[in-house]
């Protein structure tokens, strides 16, 4: 499903309780993330509706290279020749997208969260089990401008995984958090801010200590990687996913 505008020039793609972004700039689109397999389709209606063409995406920024992030990837790689940017610590994970760390045993949750079941069960119907990885990115330092369209900057944001990243873009006072800072945990259900559970973080605290570095930009919007967009500032997502703590 699309959401144009979600903020001014960035547009949310949410298929399968996963959300990946464009975002307008000066040349084309940036793309953020690439949610599961199952979103090709959904992108393609997304950039006919935005009267783009799939040409216009010029570079694809990976916030994190889990299964869920990389699903079309490898497509827009061999198809458009779009180049793949992301953290170097993501480099392995992107090659080889399900060995992730983690703290806790995934099989866990959906005995603990049943209301987890439809949300693993839509990701799982989008191809959660069938993605691909890619064999190369061109990394990104942190604290550095993307010379991509949109311009974003680039803040680690380590925890969830090692190479974690959030980009803040200033001239739209909004905050793209990836999984570093969500609405809805998928391996629990819950919604409101919080960081995803040990199911598949690598540091709950070192991602809480993240979750402070986000809520400092003090930018109006997050959009996450999973959940709706918070429009209440990152300050205050920021602390209630501090209250909310690990899972």
């Amino acid at each position: 499903m699309l959401t144009p505008d979600v903020v001014p020039g960035v547009h949310m793609i949410e298929h399968a309780h996963v959300n990946c972004y464009l975002i307008e700039g000066s040349g084309g689109l940036t793309l953020v993330d690439a949610g599961l397999p199952g979103v090709w389709r959904e992108l393609g209606t997304a950039l006919r509706t935005l009267g783009r063409r799939p040409e216009d995406i010029r570079a694809l920024v990976l916030t994190h290279a889990h299964f869920d992030h990389v699903g079309v990837a490898r497509r827009l790689v061999q198809r458009l020749g779009v180049p793949v940017l992301a953290h170097p610590d993501e480099a392995e994970l992107a090659a080889h997208p399900y060995r992730y760390v983690h703290e806790n045993p995934i099989a866990a949750y959906p005995l603990r969260h049943p209301r987890a079941l439809p949300v693993l069960g839509s990701m799982l119907a989008a191809g959660a089990a069938r993605v691909r990885g890619i064999e190369h990115i061109e990394p990104i330092v942190p604290e550095t401008v993307l010379d991509v369209p949109g311009s974003p900057r680039v803040i680690a944001t380590p925890g969830h995984t090692f190479g974690h990243i959030a980009l803040h873009l200033a001239d739209h006072d909004a905050l793209l958090s990836g999984d570093a800072l969500v609405t809805l945990d998928p391996y629990t259900g819950r919604t409101g801010p919080r960081i995803v559970a040990g199911a598949a973080t690598a540091d709950s605290e070192q991602a809480l200590r993240s979750v402070s570095i986000l809520g400092g930009t003090g930018a109006a919007t997050v959009l996450p990687g999973h959940g709706k967009a918070w429009h209440d500032g990152a300050a205050e997502a920021a602390e209630q996913a501090l209250r909310a703590g690990a899972a």
